[in-house]
Protein backbone atom coordinates (compact mmCIF):
# COMPACT_ATOMS: atom_id res chain seq x y z
CA UNK A 1 0.00 0.00 0.00
CA UNK A 2 1.10 3.82 -0.86
CA UNK A 3 1.13 6.06 1.80
CA UNK A 4 0.65 10.53 1.78
CA UNK A 5 1.19 12.94 3.81
CA UNK A 6 -2.00 15.13 4.15
CA UNK A 7 -0.68 18.46 3.46
CA UNK A 8 2.02 19.75 5.48
CA UNK A 9 0.56 18.56 8.73
CA UNK A 10 3.13 15.59 8.85
CA UNK A 11 0.54 13.23 9.05
CA UNK A 12 0.83 9.97 7.04
CA UNK A 13 -1.42 8.11 6.03
CA UNK A 14 -2.75 4.75 3.42
CA UNK A 15 -3.96 6.46 -0.04
CA UNK A 16 -6.42 5.15 0.52
CA UNK A 17 -8.58 5.05 3.66
CA UNK A 18 -11.54 3.14 4.84
CA UNK A 19 -14.99 5.02 5.88
CA UNK A 20 -16.28 3.60 8.96
CA UNK A 21 -19.97 5.15 9.23
CA UNK A 22 -22.09 2.27 7.40
CA UNK A 23 -21.05 -0.41 9.68
CA UNK A 24 -22.93 0.97 12.33
CA UNK A 25 -24.94 3.71 11.02
CA UNK A 26 -26.58 5.54 8.24
CA UNK A 27 -26.82 2.37 5.23
CA UNK A 28 -29.06 0.46 6.91
CA UNK A 29 -29.20 -2.10 9.46
CA UNK A 30 -25.43 -2.48 11.47
CA UNK A 31 -23.59 -5.12 10.40
CA UNK A 32 -23.00 -7.85 12.87
CA UNK A 33 -19.95 -6.89 14.88
CA UNK A 34 -18.01 -9.94 14.14
CA UNK A 35 -18.15 -9.59 10.62
CA UNK A 36 -17.50 -5.40 10.89
CA UNK A 37 -14.24 -6.49 13.14
CA UNK A 38 -13.28 -9.06 10.94
CA UNK A 39 -13.56 -6.41 7.42
CA UNK A 40 -11.39 -3.83 9.53
CA UNK A 41 -9.04 -6.07 10.51
CA UNK A 42 -8.52 -7.18 6.74
CA UNK A 43 -8.47 -3.59 6.07
CA UNK A 44 -5.05 -3.60 8.47
CA UNK A 45 -3.73 -6.87 6.41
CA UNK A 46 -4.03 -4.87 3.19
CA UNK A 47 -2.28 -2.06 4.31
CA UNK A 48 -4.92 0.42 5.30
CA UNK A 49 -3.79 2.63 8.04
CA UNK A 50 -6.39 5.11 8.07
CA UNK A 51 -9.75 4.88 9.37
CA UNK A 52 -12.55 7.54 9.95
CA UNK A 53 -15.18 7.02 12.62
CA UNK A 54 -17.28 9.67 14.17
CA UNK A 55 -19.48 10.30 17.79
CA UNK A 56 -23.15 10.67 15.50
CA UNK A 57 -22.19 7.58 13.98
CA UNK A 58 -24.33 5.81 16.25
CA UNK A 59 -23.67 8.01 19.12
CA UNK A 60 -20.19 6.34 19.97
CA UNK A 61 -21.02 2.98 19.01
CA UNK A 62 -19.06 3.20 15.88
CA UNK A 63 -16.32 4.81 18.03
CA UNK A 64 -16.70 1.69 19.84
CA UNK A 65 -16.64 -0.39 17.16
CA UNK A 66 -12.81 0.86 15.77
CA UNK A 67 -11.82 0.31 19.35
CA UNK A 68 -12.53 -2.89 19.68
CA UNK A 69 -11.12 -3.83 16.14
CA UNK A 70 -8.03 -1.92 15.87
CA UNK A 71 -6.58 -2.64 19.60
CA UNK A 72 -3.92 -4.99 18.44
CA UNK A 73 -2.68 -2.40 16.12
CA UNK A 74 -2.05 0.62 18.28
CA UNK A 75 0.65 2.76 17.08
CA UNK A 76 0.29 1.54 13.56
CA UNK A 77 -2.67 2.82 12.47
CA UNK A 78 -4.42 6.22 12.26
CA UNK A 79 -7.94 6.62 13.45
CA UNK A 80 -9.76 9.96 12.57
CA UNK A 81 -13.04 11.08 14.86
CA UNK A 82 -15.30 13.89 14.95
CA UNK A 83 -17.40 15.82 17.38
CA UNK A 84 -19.69 18.78 16.46
CA UNK A 85 -23.45 17.62 17.37
CA UNK A 86 -26.22 17.89 20.41
CA UNK A 87 -25.15 14.57 22.88
CA UNK A 88 -23.76 12.75 19.34
CA UNK A 89 -26.80 12.80 17.57
CA UNK A 90 -26.91 14.49 14.14
CA UNK A 91 -31.27 15.18 14.20
CA UNK A 92 -30.64 17.40 17.48
CA UNK A 93 -28.59 20.34 15.90
CA UNK A 94 -25.27 21.42 15.94
CA UNK A 95 -22.95 21.90 19.44
CA UNK A 96 -19.26 22.85 19.52
CA UNK A 97 -18.97 25.00 22.58
CA UNK A 98 -15.94 24.05 24.48
CA UNK A 99 -17.25 22.13 26.89
CA UNK A 100 -19.30 19.85 24.54
CA UNK A 101 -15.75 19.29 22.32
CA UNK A 102 -13.73 18.41 25.78
CA UNK A 103 -16.63 15.93 26.61
CA UNK A 104 -16.53 14.08 23.19
CA UNK A 105 -12.57 14.16 23.38
CA UNK A 106 -12.88 12.41 26.85
CA UNK A 107 -15.50 9.97 25.68
CA UNK A 108 -13.85 9.08 22.01
CA UNK A 109 -10.33 8.84 24.09
CA UNK A 110 -11.92 5.82 26.03
CA UNK A 111 -13.99 4.48 23.75
CA UNK A 112 -11.24 3.97 20.85
CA UNK A 113 -9.01 2.61 23.71
CA UNK A 114 -5.92 4.83 22.67
CA UNK A 115 -4.05 7.94 24.12
CA UNK A 116 -4.79 10.87 22.05
CA UNK A 117 -6.81 10.81 18.90
CA UNK A 118 -5.10 11.03 15.73
CA UNK A 119 -7.47 13.35 13.89
CA UNK A 120 -9.92 15.22 15.51
CA UNK A 121 -12.41 17.20 13.16
CA UNK A 122 -15.69 19.18 13.68
CA UNK A 123 -18.27 17.77 11.88
CA UNK A 124 -20.19 20.48 10.67
CA UNK A 125 -19.46 24.19 11.40
CA UNK A 126 -21.24 25.65 14.35
CA UNK A 127 -22.83 29.40 13.73
CA UNK A 128 -23.47 29.62 17.06
CA UNK A 129 -19.59 28.96 18.31
CA UNK A 130 -16.84 31.58 16.82
CA UNK A 131 -14.36 29.34 14.77
CA UNK A 132 -11.65 31.05 16.93
CA UNK A 133 -13.37 29.31 19.96
CA UNK A 134 -13.57 25.64 18.32
CA UNK A 135 -10.01 25.74 17.24
CA UNK A 136 -8.73 27.70 20.39
CA UNK A 137 -10.28 24.62 22.18
CA UNK A 138 -8.71 21.69 20.17
CA UNK A 139 -5.21 23.64 20.45
CA UNK A 140 -5.30 23.36 23.81
CA UNK A 141 -6.27 19.49 23.73
CA UNK A 142 -3.12 19.13 21.18
CA UNK A 143 -0.99 21.12 24.13
CA UNK A 144 -2.52 18.49 26.77
CA UNK A 145 -1.82 15.61 24.58
CA UNK A 146 -5.40 14.41 23.70
CA UNK A 147 -5.19 15.32 20.04
CA UNK A 148 -2.89 15.09 17.80
CA UNK A 149 -4.38 17.27 14.95
CA UNK A 150 -7.43 19.05 14.12
CA UNK A 151 -9.23 18.87 11.04
CA UNK A 152 -12.71 20.18 9.54
CA UNK A 153 -15.47 18.85 7.43
CA UNK A 154 -18.06 19.99 5.44
CA UNK A 155 -16.20 24.02 5.92
CA UNK A 156 -16.34 26.77 3.40
CA UNK A 157 -13.22 28.88 2.49
CA UNK A 158 -13.80 31.47 5.20
CA UNK A 159 -14.13 28.86 8.14
CA UNK A 160 -11.30 27.09 7.11
CA UNK A 161 -8.71 30.39 7.37
CA UNK A 162 -9.62 31.37 10.69
CA UNK A 163 -9.47 27.76 12.12
CA UNK A 164 -6.02 28.03 10.09
CA UNK A 165 -5.33 30.99 11.84
CA UNK A 166 -5.36 29.89 15.66
CA UNK A 167 -4.08 26.05 14.92
CA UNK A 168 -2.73 24.45 11.65
CA UNK A 169 -5.69 22.16 10.06
CA UNK A 170 -4.32 18.83 8.99
CA UNK A 171 -7.23 18.19 6.85
CA UNK A 172 -10.33 18.95 5.24
CA UNK A 173 -12.88 15.93 5.11
CA UNK A 174 -15.85 16.83 2.46
CA UNK A 175 -18.03 15.34 -0.55
CA UNK A 176 -15.60 14.58 -3.85
CA UNK A 177 -15.94 12.35 -6.75
CA UNK A 178 -16.89 11.99 -10.36
CA UNK A 179 -20.53 13.45 -9.60
CA UNK A 180 -19.51 16.36 -7.09
CA UNK A 181 -16.93 18.33 -8.44
CA UNK A 182 -17.84 21.73 -6.45
CA UNK A 183 -14.57 21.67 -3.76
CA UNK A 184 -12.46 22.09 -7.70
CA UNK A 185 -13.91 25.45 -7.44
CA UNK A 186 -12.59 27.00 -4.42
CA UNK A 187 -11.81 24.60 -1.33
CA UNK A 188 -8.59 22.53 -3.54
CA UNK A 189 -7.11 25.50 -4.35
CA UNK A 190 -7.31 26.95 -0.59
CA UNK A 191 -6.13 23.84 0.70
CA UNK A 192 -3.05 23.90 -1.88
CA UNK A 193 -2.34 27.24 -0.76
CA UNK A 194 -2.48 26.56 3.00
CA UNK A 195 -1.02 23.28 2.84
CA UNK A 196 -4.18 21.24 4.16
CA UNK A 197 -4.83 17.44 3.11
CA UNK A 198 -8.19 16.60 1.84
CA UNK A 199 -10.05 13.62 2.54
CA UNK A 200 -12.91 12.87 -0.18
CA UNK A 201 -15.88 10.88 1.73
CA UNK A 202 -18.46 9.39 -0.40
CA UNK A 203 -15.95 8.62 -3.51
CA UNK A 204 -18.24 6.73 -5.03
CA UNK A 205 -20.84 8.94 -5.33
CA UNK A 206 -22.84 6.78 -2.09
CA UNK A 207 -22.37 3.47 -4.12
CA UNK A 208 -23.74 4.59 -7.09
CA UNK A 209 -20.52 5.19 -9.36
CA UNK A 210 -20.19 1.43 -8.69
CA UNK A 211 -22.80 0.69 -11.14
CA UNK A 212 -24.66 -1.51 -7.82
CA UNK A 213 -27.30 0.87 -8.13
CA UNK A 214 -30.14 1.60 -10.34
CA UNK A 215 -33.45 2.84 -10.85
CA UNK A 216 -35.11 -0.34 -9.29
CA UNK A 217 -32.87 -0.93 -5.95
CA UNK A 218 -35.20 -0.18 -3.11
CA UNK A 219 -33.20 0.61 -0.28
CA UNK A 220 -33.74 -0.50 3.51
CA UNK A 221 -36.08 2.07 5.32
CA UNK A 222 -33.38 3.41 7.54
CA UNK A 223 -31.02 4.03 4.86
CA UNK A 224 -29.97 7.87 4.28
CA UNK A 225 -30.26 7.49 0.73
CA UNK A 226 -33.91 8.03 0.83
CA UNK A 227 -34.08 11.03 1.44
CA UNK A 228 -31.13 12.28 -1.00
CA UNK A 229 -32.74 14.00 -3.58
CA UNK A 230 -30.11 12.72 -6.12
CA UNK A 231 -31.01 9.28 -5.21
CA UNK A 232 -35.13 9.48 -6.42
CA UNK A 233 -35.84 6.71 -9.03
CA UNK A 234 -36.30 9.19 -11.96
CA UNK A 235 -32.97 11.05 -10.69
CA UNK A 236 -31.42 7.12 -10.49
CA UNK A 237 -32.26 6.92 -13.80
CA UNK A 238 -31.13 10.07 -15.33
CA UNK A 239 -27.98 9.55 -13.54
CA UNK A 240 -27.02 6.12 -15.20
CA UNK A 241 -25.26 7.59 -18.59
CA UNK A 242 -22.89 8.69 -15.87
CA UNK A 243 -22.13 4.85 -14.59
CA UNK A 244 -22.40 3.47 -18.07
CA UNK A 245 -19.28 5.99 -18.68
CA UNK A 246 -17.20 4.47 -16.17
CA UNK A 247 -18.15 1.41 -16.89
CA UNK A 248 -16.43 1.51 -20.54
CA UNK A 249 -13.54 3.35 -19.38
CA UNK A 250 -13.17 0.59 -16.85
CA UNK A 251 -13.89 -2.01 -19.39
CA UNK A 252 -10.83 -0.63 -21.58
CA UNK A 253 -8.43 -0.66 -17.97
CA UNK A 254 -9.10 -4.12 -17.19
CA UNK A 255 -10.57 -2.61 -14.09
CA UNK A 256 -13.69 -1.96 -11.97
CA UNK A 257 -16.27 1.60 -11.61
CA UNK A 258 -14.88 1.51 -8.36
CA UNK A 259 -11.28 1.49 -9.24
CA UNK A 260 -11.07 3.85 -11.93
CA UNK A 261 -13.48 6.49 -9.83
CA UNK A 262 -10.83 6.64 -7.07
CA UNK A 263 -7.92 6.04 -9.17
CA UNK A 264 -9.25 9.10 -10.60
CA UNK A 265 -9.53 10.81 -7.30
CA UNK A 266 -5.71 9.43 -6.43
CA UNK A 267 -4.76 11.40 -9.70
CA UNK A 268 -5.64 14.76 -8.92
CA UNK A 269 -3.69 15.36 -6.32
CA UNK A 270 -0.48 13.98 -4.35
CA UNK A 271 -2.59 14.79 -0.78
CA UNK A 272 -5.86 13.88 -1.26
CA UNK A 273 -6.88 10.42 0.82
CA UNK A 274 -10.11 9.00 -0.21
CA UNK A 275 -11.97 7.28 2.92
CA UNK A 276 -14.34 4.71 0.82
CA UNK A 277 -16.91 2.92 2.99
CA UNK A 278 -18.21 -0.32 2.86
CA UNK A 279 -19.46 -3.88 4.31
CA UNK A 280 -18.04 -6.55 2.14
CA UNK A 281 -14.58 -7.99 2.12
CA UNK A 282 -14.56 -8.18 -1.63
CA UNK A 283 -15.28 -4.35 -2.37
CA UNK A 284 -12.77 -3.85 0.24
CA UNK A 285 -10.19 -5.48 -1.78
CA UNK A 286 -11.65 -4.33 -4.94
CA UNK A 287 -11.06 -0.22 -3.83
CA UNK A 288 -7.86 -1.09 -2.33
CA UNK A 289 -7.04 -2.57 -5.78
CA UNK A 290 -7.24 1.08 -7.00
CA UNK A 291 -4.46 2.34 -5.85
CA UNK A 292 -2.34 0.50 -8.13
CA UNK A 293 -4.23 1.62 -11.11
CA UNK A 294 -2.36 4.26 -12.92
CA UNK A 295 -4.68 6.95 -15.26
CA UNK A 296 -2.65 8.65 -17.85
CA UNK A 297 -3.23 12.35 -18.10
CA UNK A 298 -5.13 11.94 -21.24
CA UNK A 299 -7.63 9.10 -19.75
CA UNK A 300 -8.04 11.74 -17.57
CA UNK A 301 -8.63 14.84 -20.14
CA UNK A 302 -10.85 12.29 -21.55
CA UNK A 303 -13.10 11.24 -18.55
CA UNK A 304 -13.47 14.68 -17.17
CA UNK A 305 -14.93 15.98 -20.67
CA UNK A 306 -16.96 13.11 -21.11
CA UNK A 307 -18.45 13.14 -17.39
CA UNK A 308 -18.60 17.36 -18.39
CA UNK A 309 -21.23 16.83 -20.87
CA UNK A 310 -23.35 14.96 -19.06
CA UNK A 311 -25.25 16.98 -15.80
CA UNK A 312 -26.14 15.06 -13.04
CA UNK A 313 -29.31 15.31 -11.65
CA UNK A 314 -30.57 15.94 -7.94
CA UNK A 315 -29.03 17.59 -5.30
CA UNK A 316 -26.60 15.94 -3.13
CA UNK A 317 -28.43 16.59 0.11
CA UNK A 318 -32.05 17.51 1.08
CA UNK A 319 -32.81 21.16 1.74
CA UNK A 320 -32.31 21.00 5.94
CA UNK A 321 -28.56 19.08 5.49
CA UNK A 322 -27.76 21.52 2.99
CA UNK A 323 -27.86 24.47 5.35
CA UNK A 324 -25.08 22.83 7.33
CA UNK A 325 -22.58 22.74 4.45
CA UNK A 326 -19.85 24.97 3.22
CA UNK A 327 -20.33 27.81 6.18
Amino acid sequence: MLTRKLGNSGLEVSALGLGCMGLTFGYGPATNEKEAIALIQKAVGLGVTFFDTAEAYSQGANEELLGKALQPYQGKVVIATKFGFKNGDSHQGLDSTPQRIRAVAERSLTLLKVDAIDLFYQHRVDPNVPMEEVAGTVKDLIKEGKVKHFGLSEAGGQSIRKAHAVVPVAALQSEYSLWWREPEKEILPLLEELGIGFVPFSPLGKGFLTGAINENTQFDKTDFRNVVPRFSEENRKANQKLVDLLNDVARQKGATNAQVALAWLLAQRPWIVPIPGTTKVHRLEENVGAVNLHLTPAEINEIDAAFAAIPVQGDRYPAHLQNRVGK
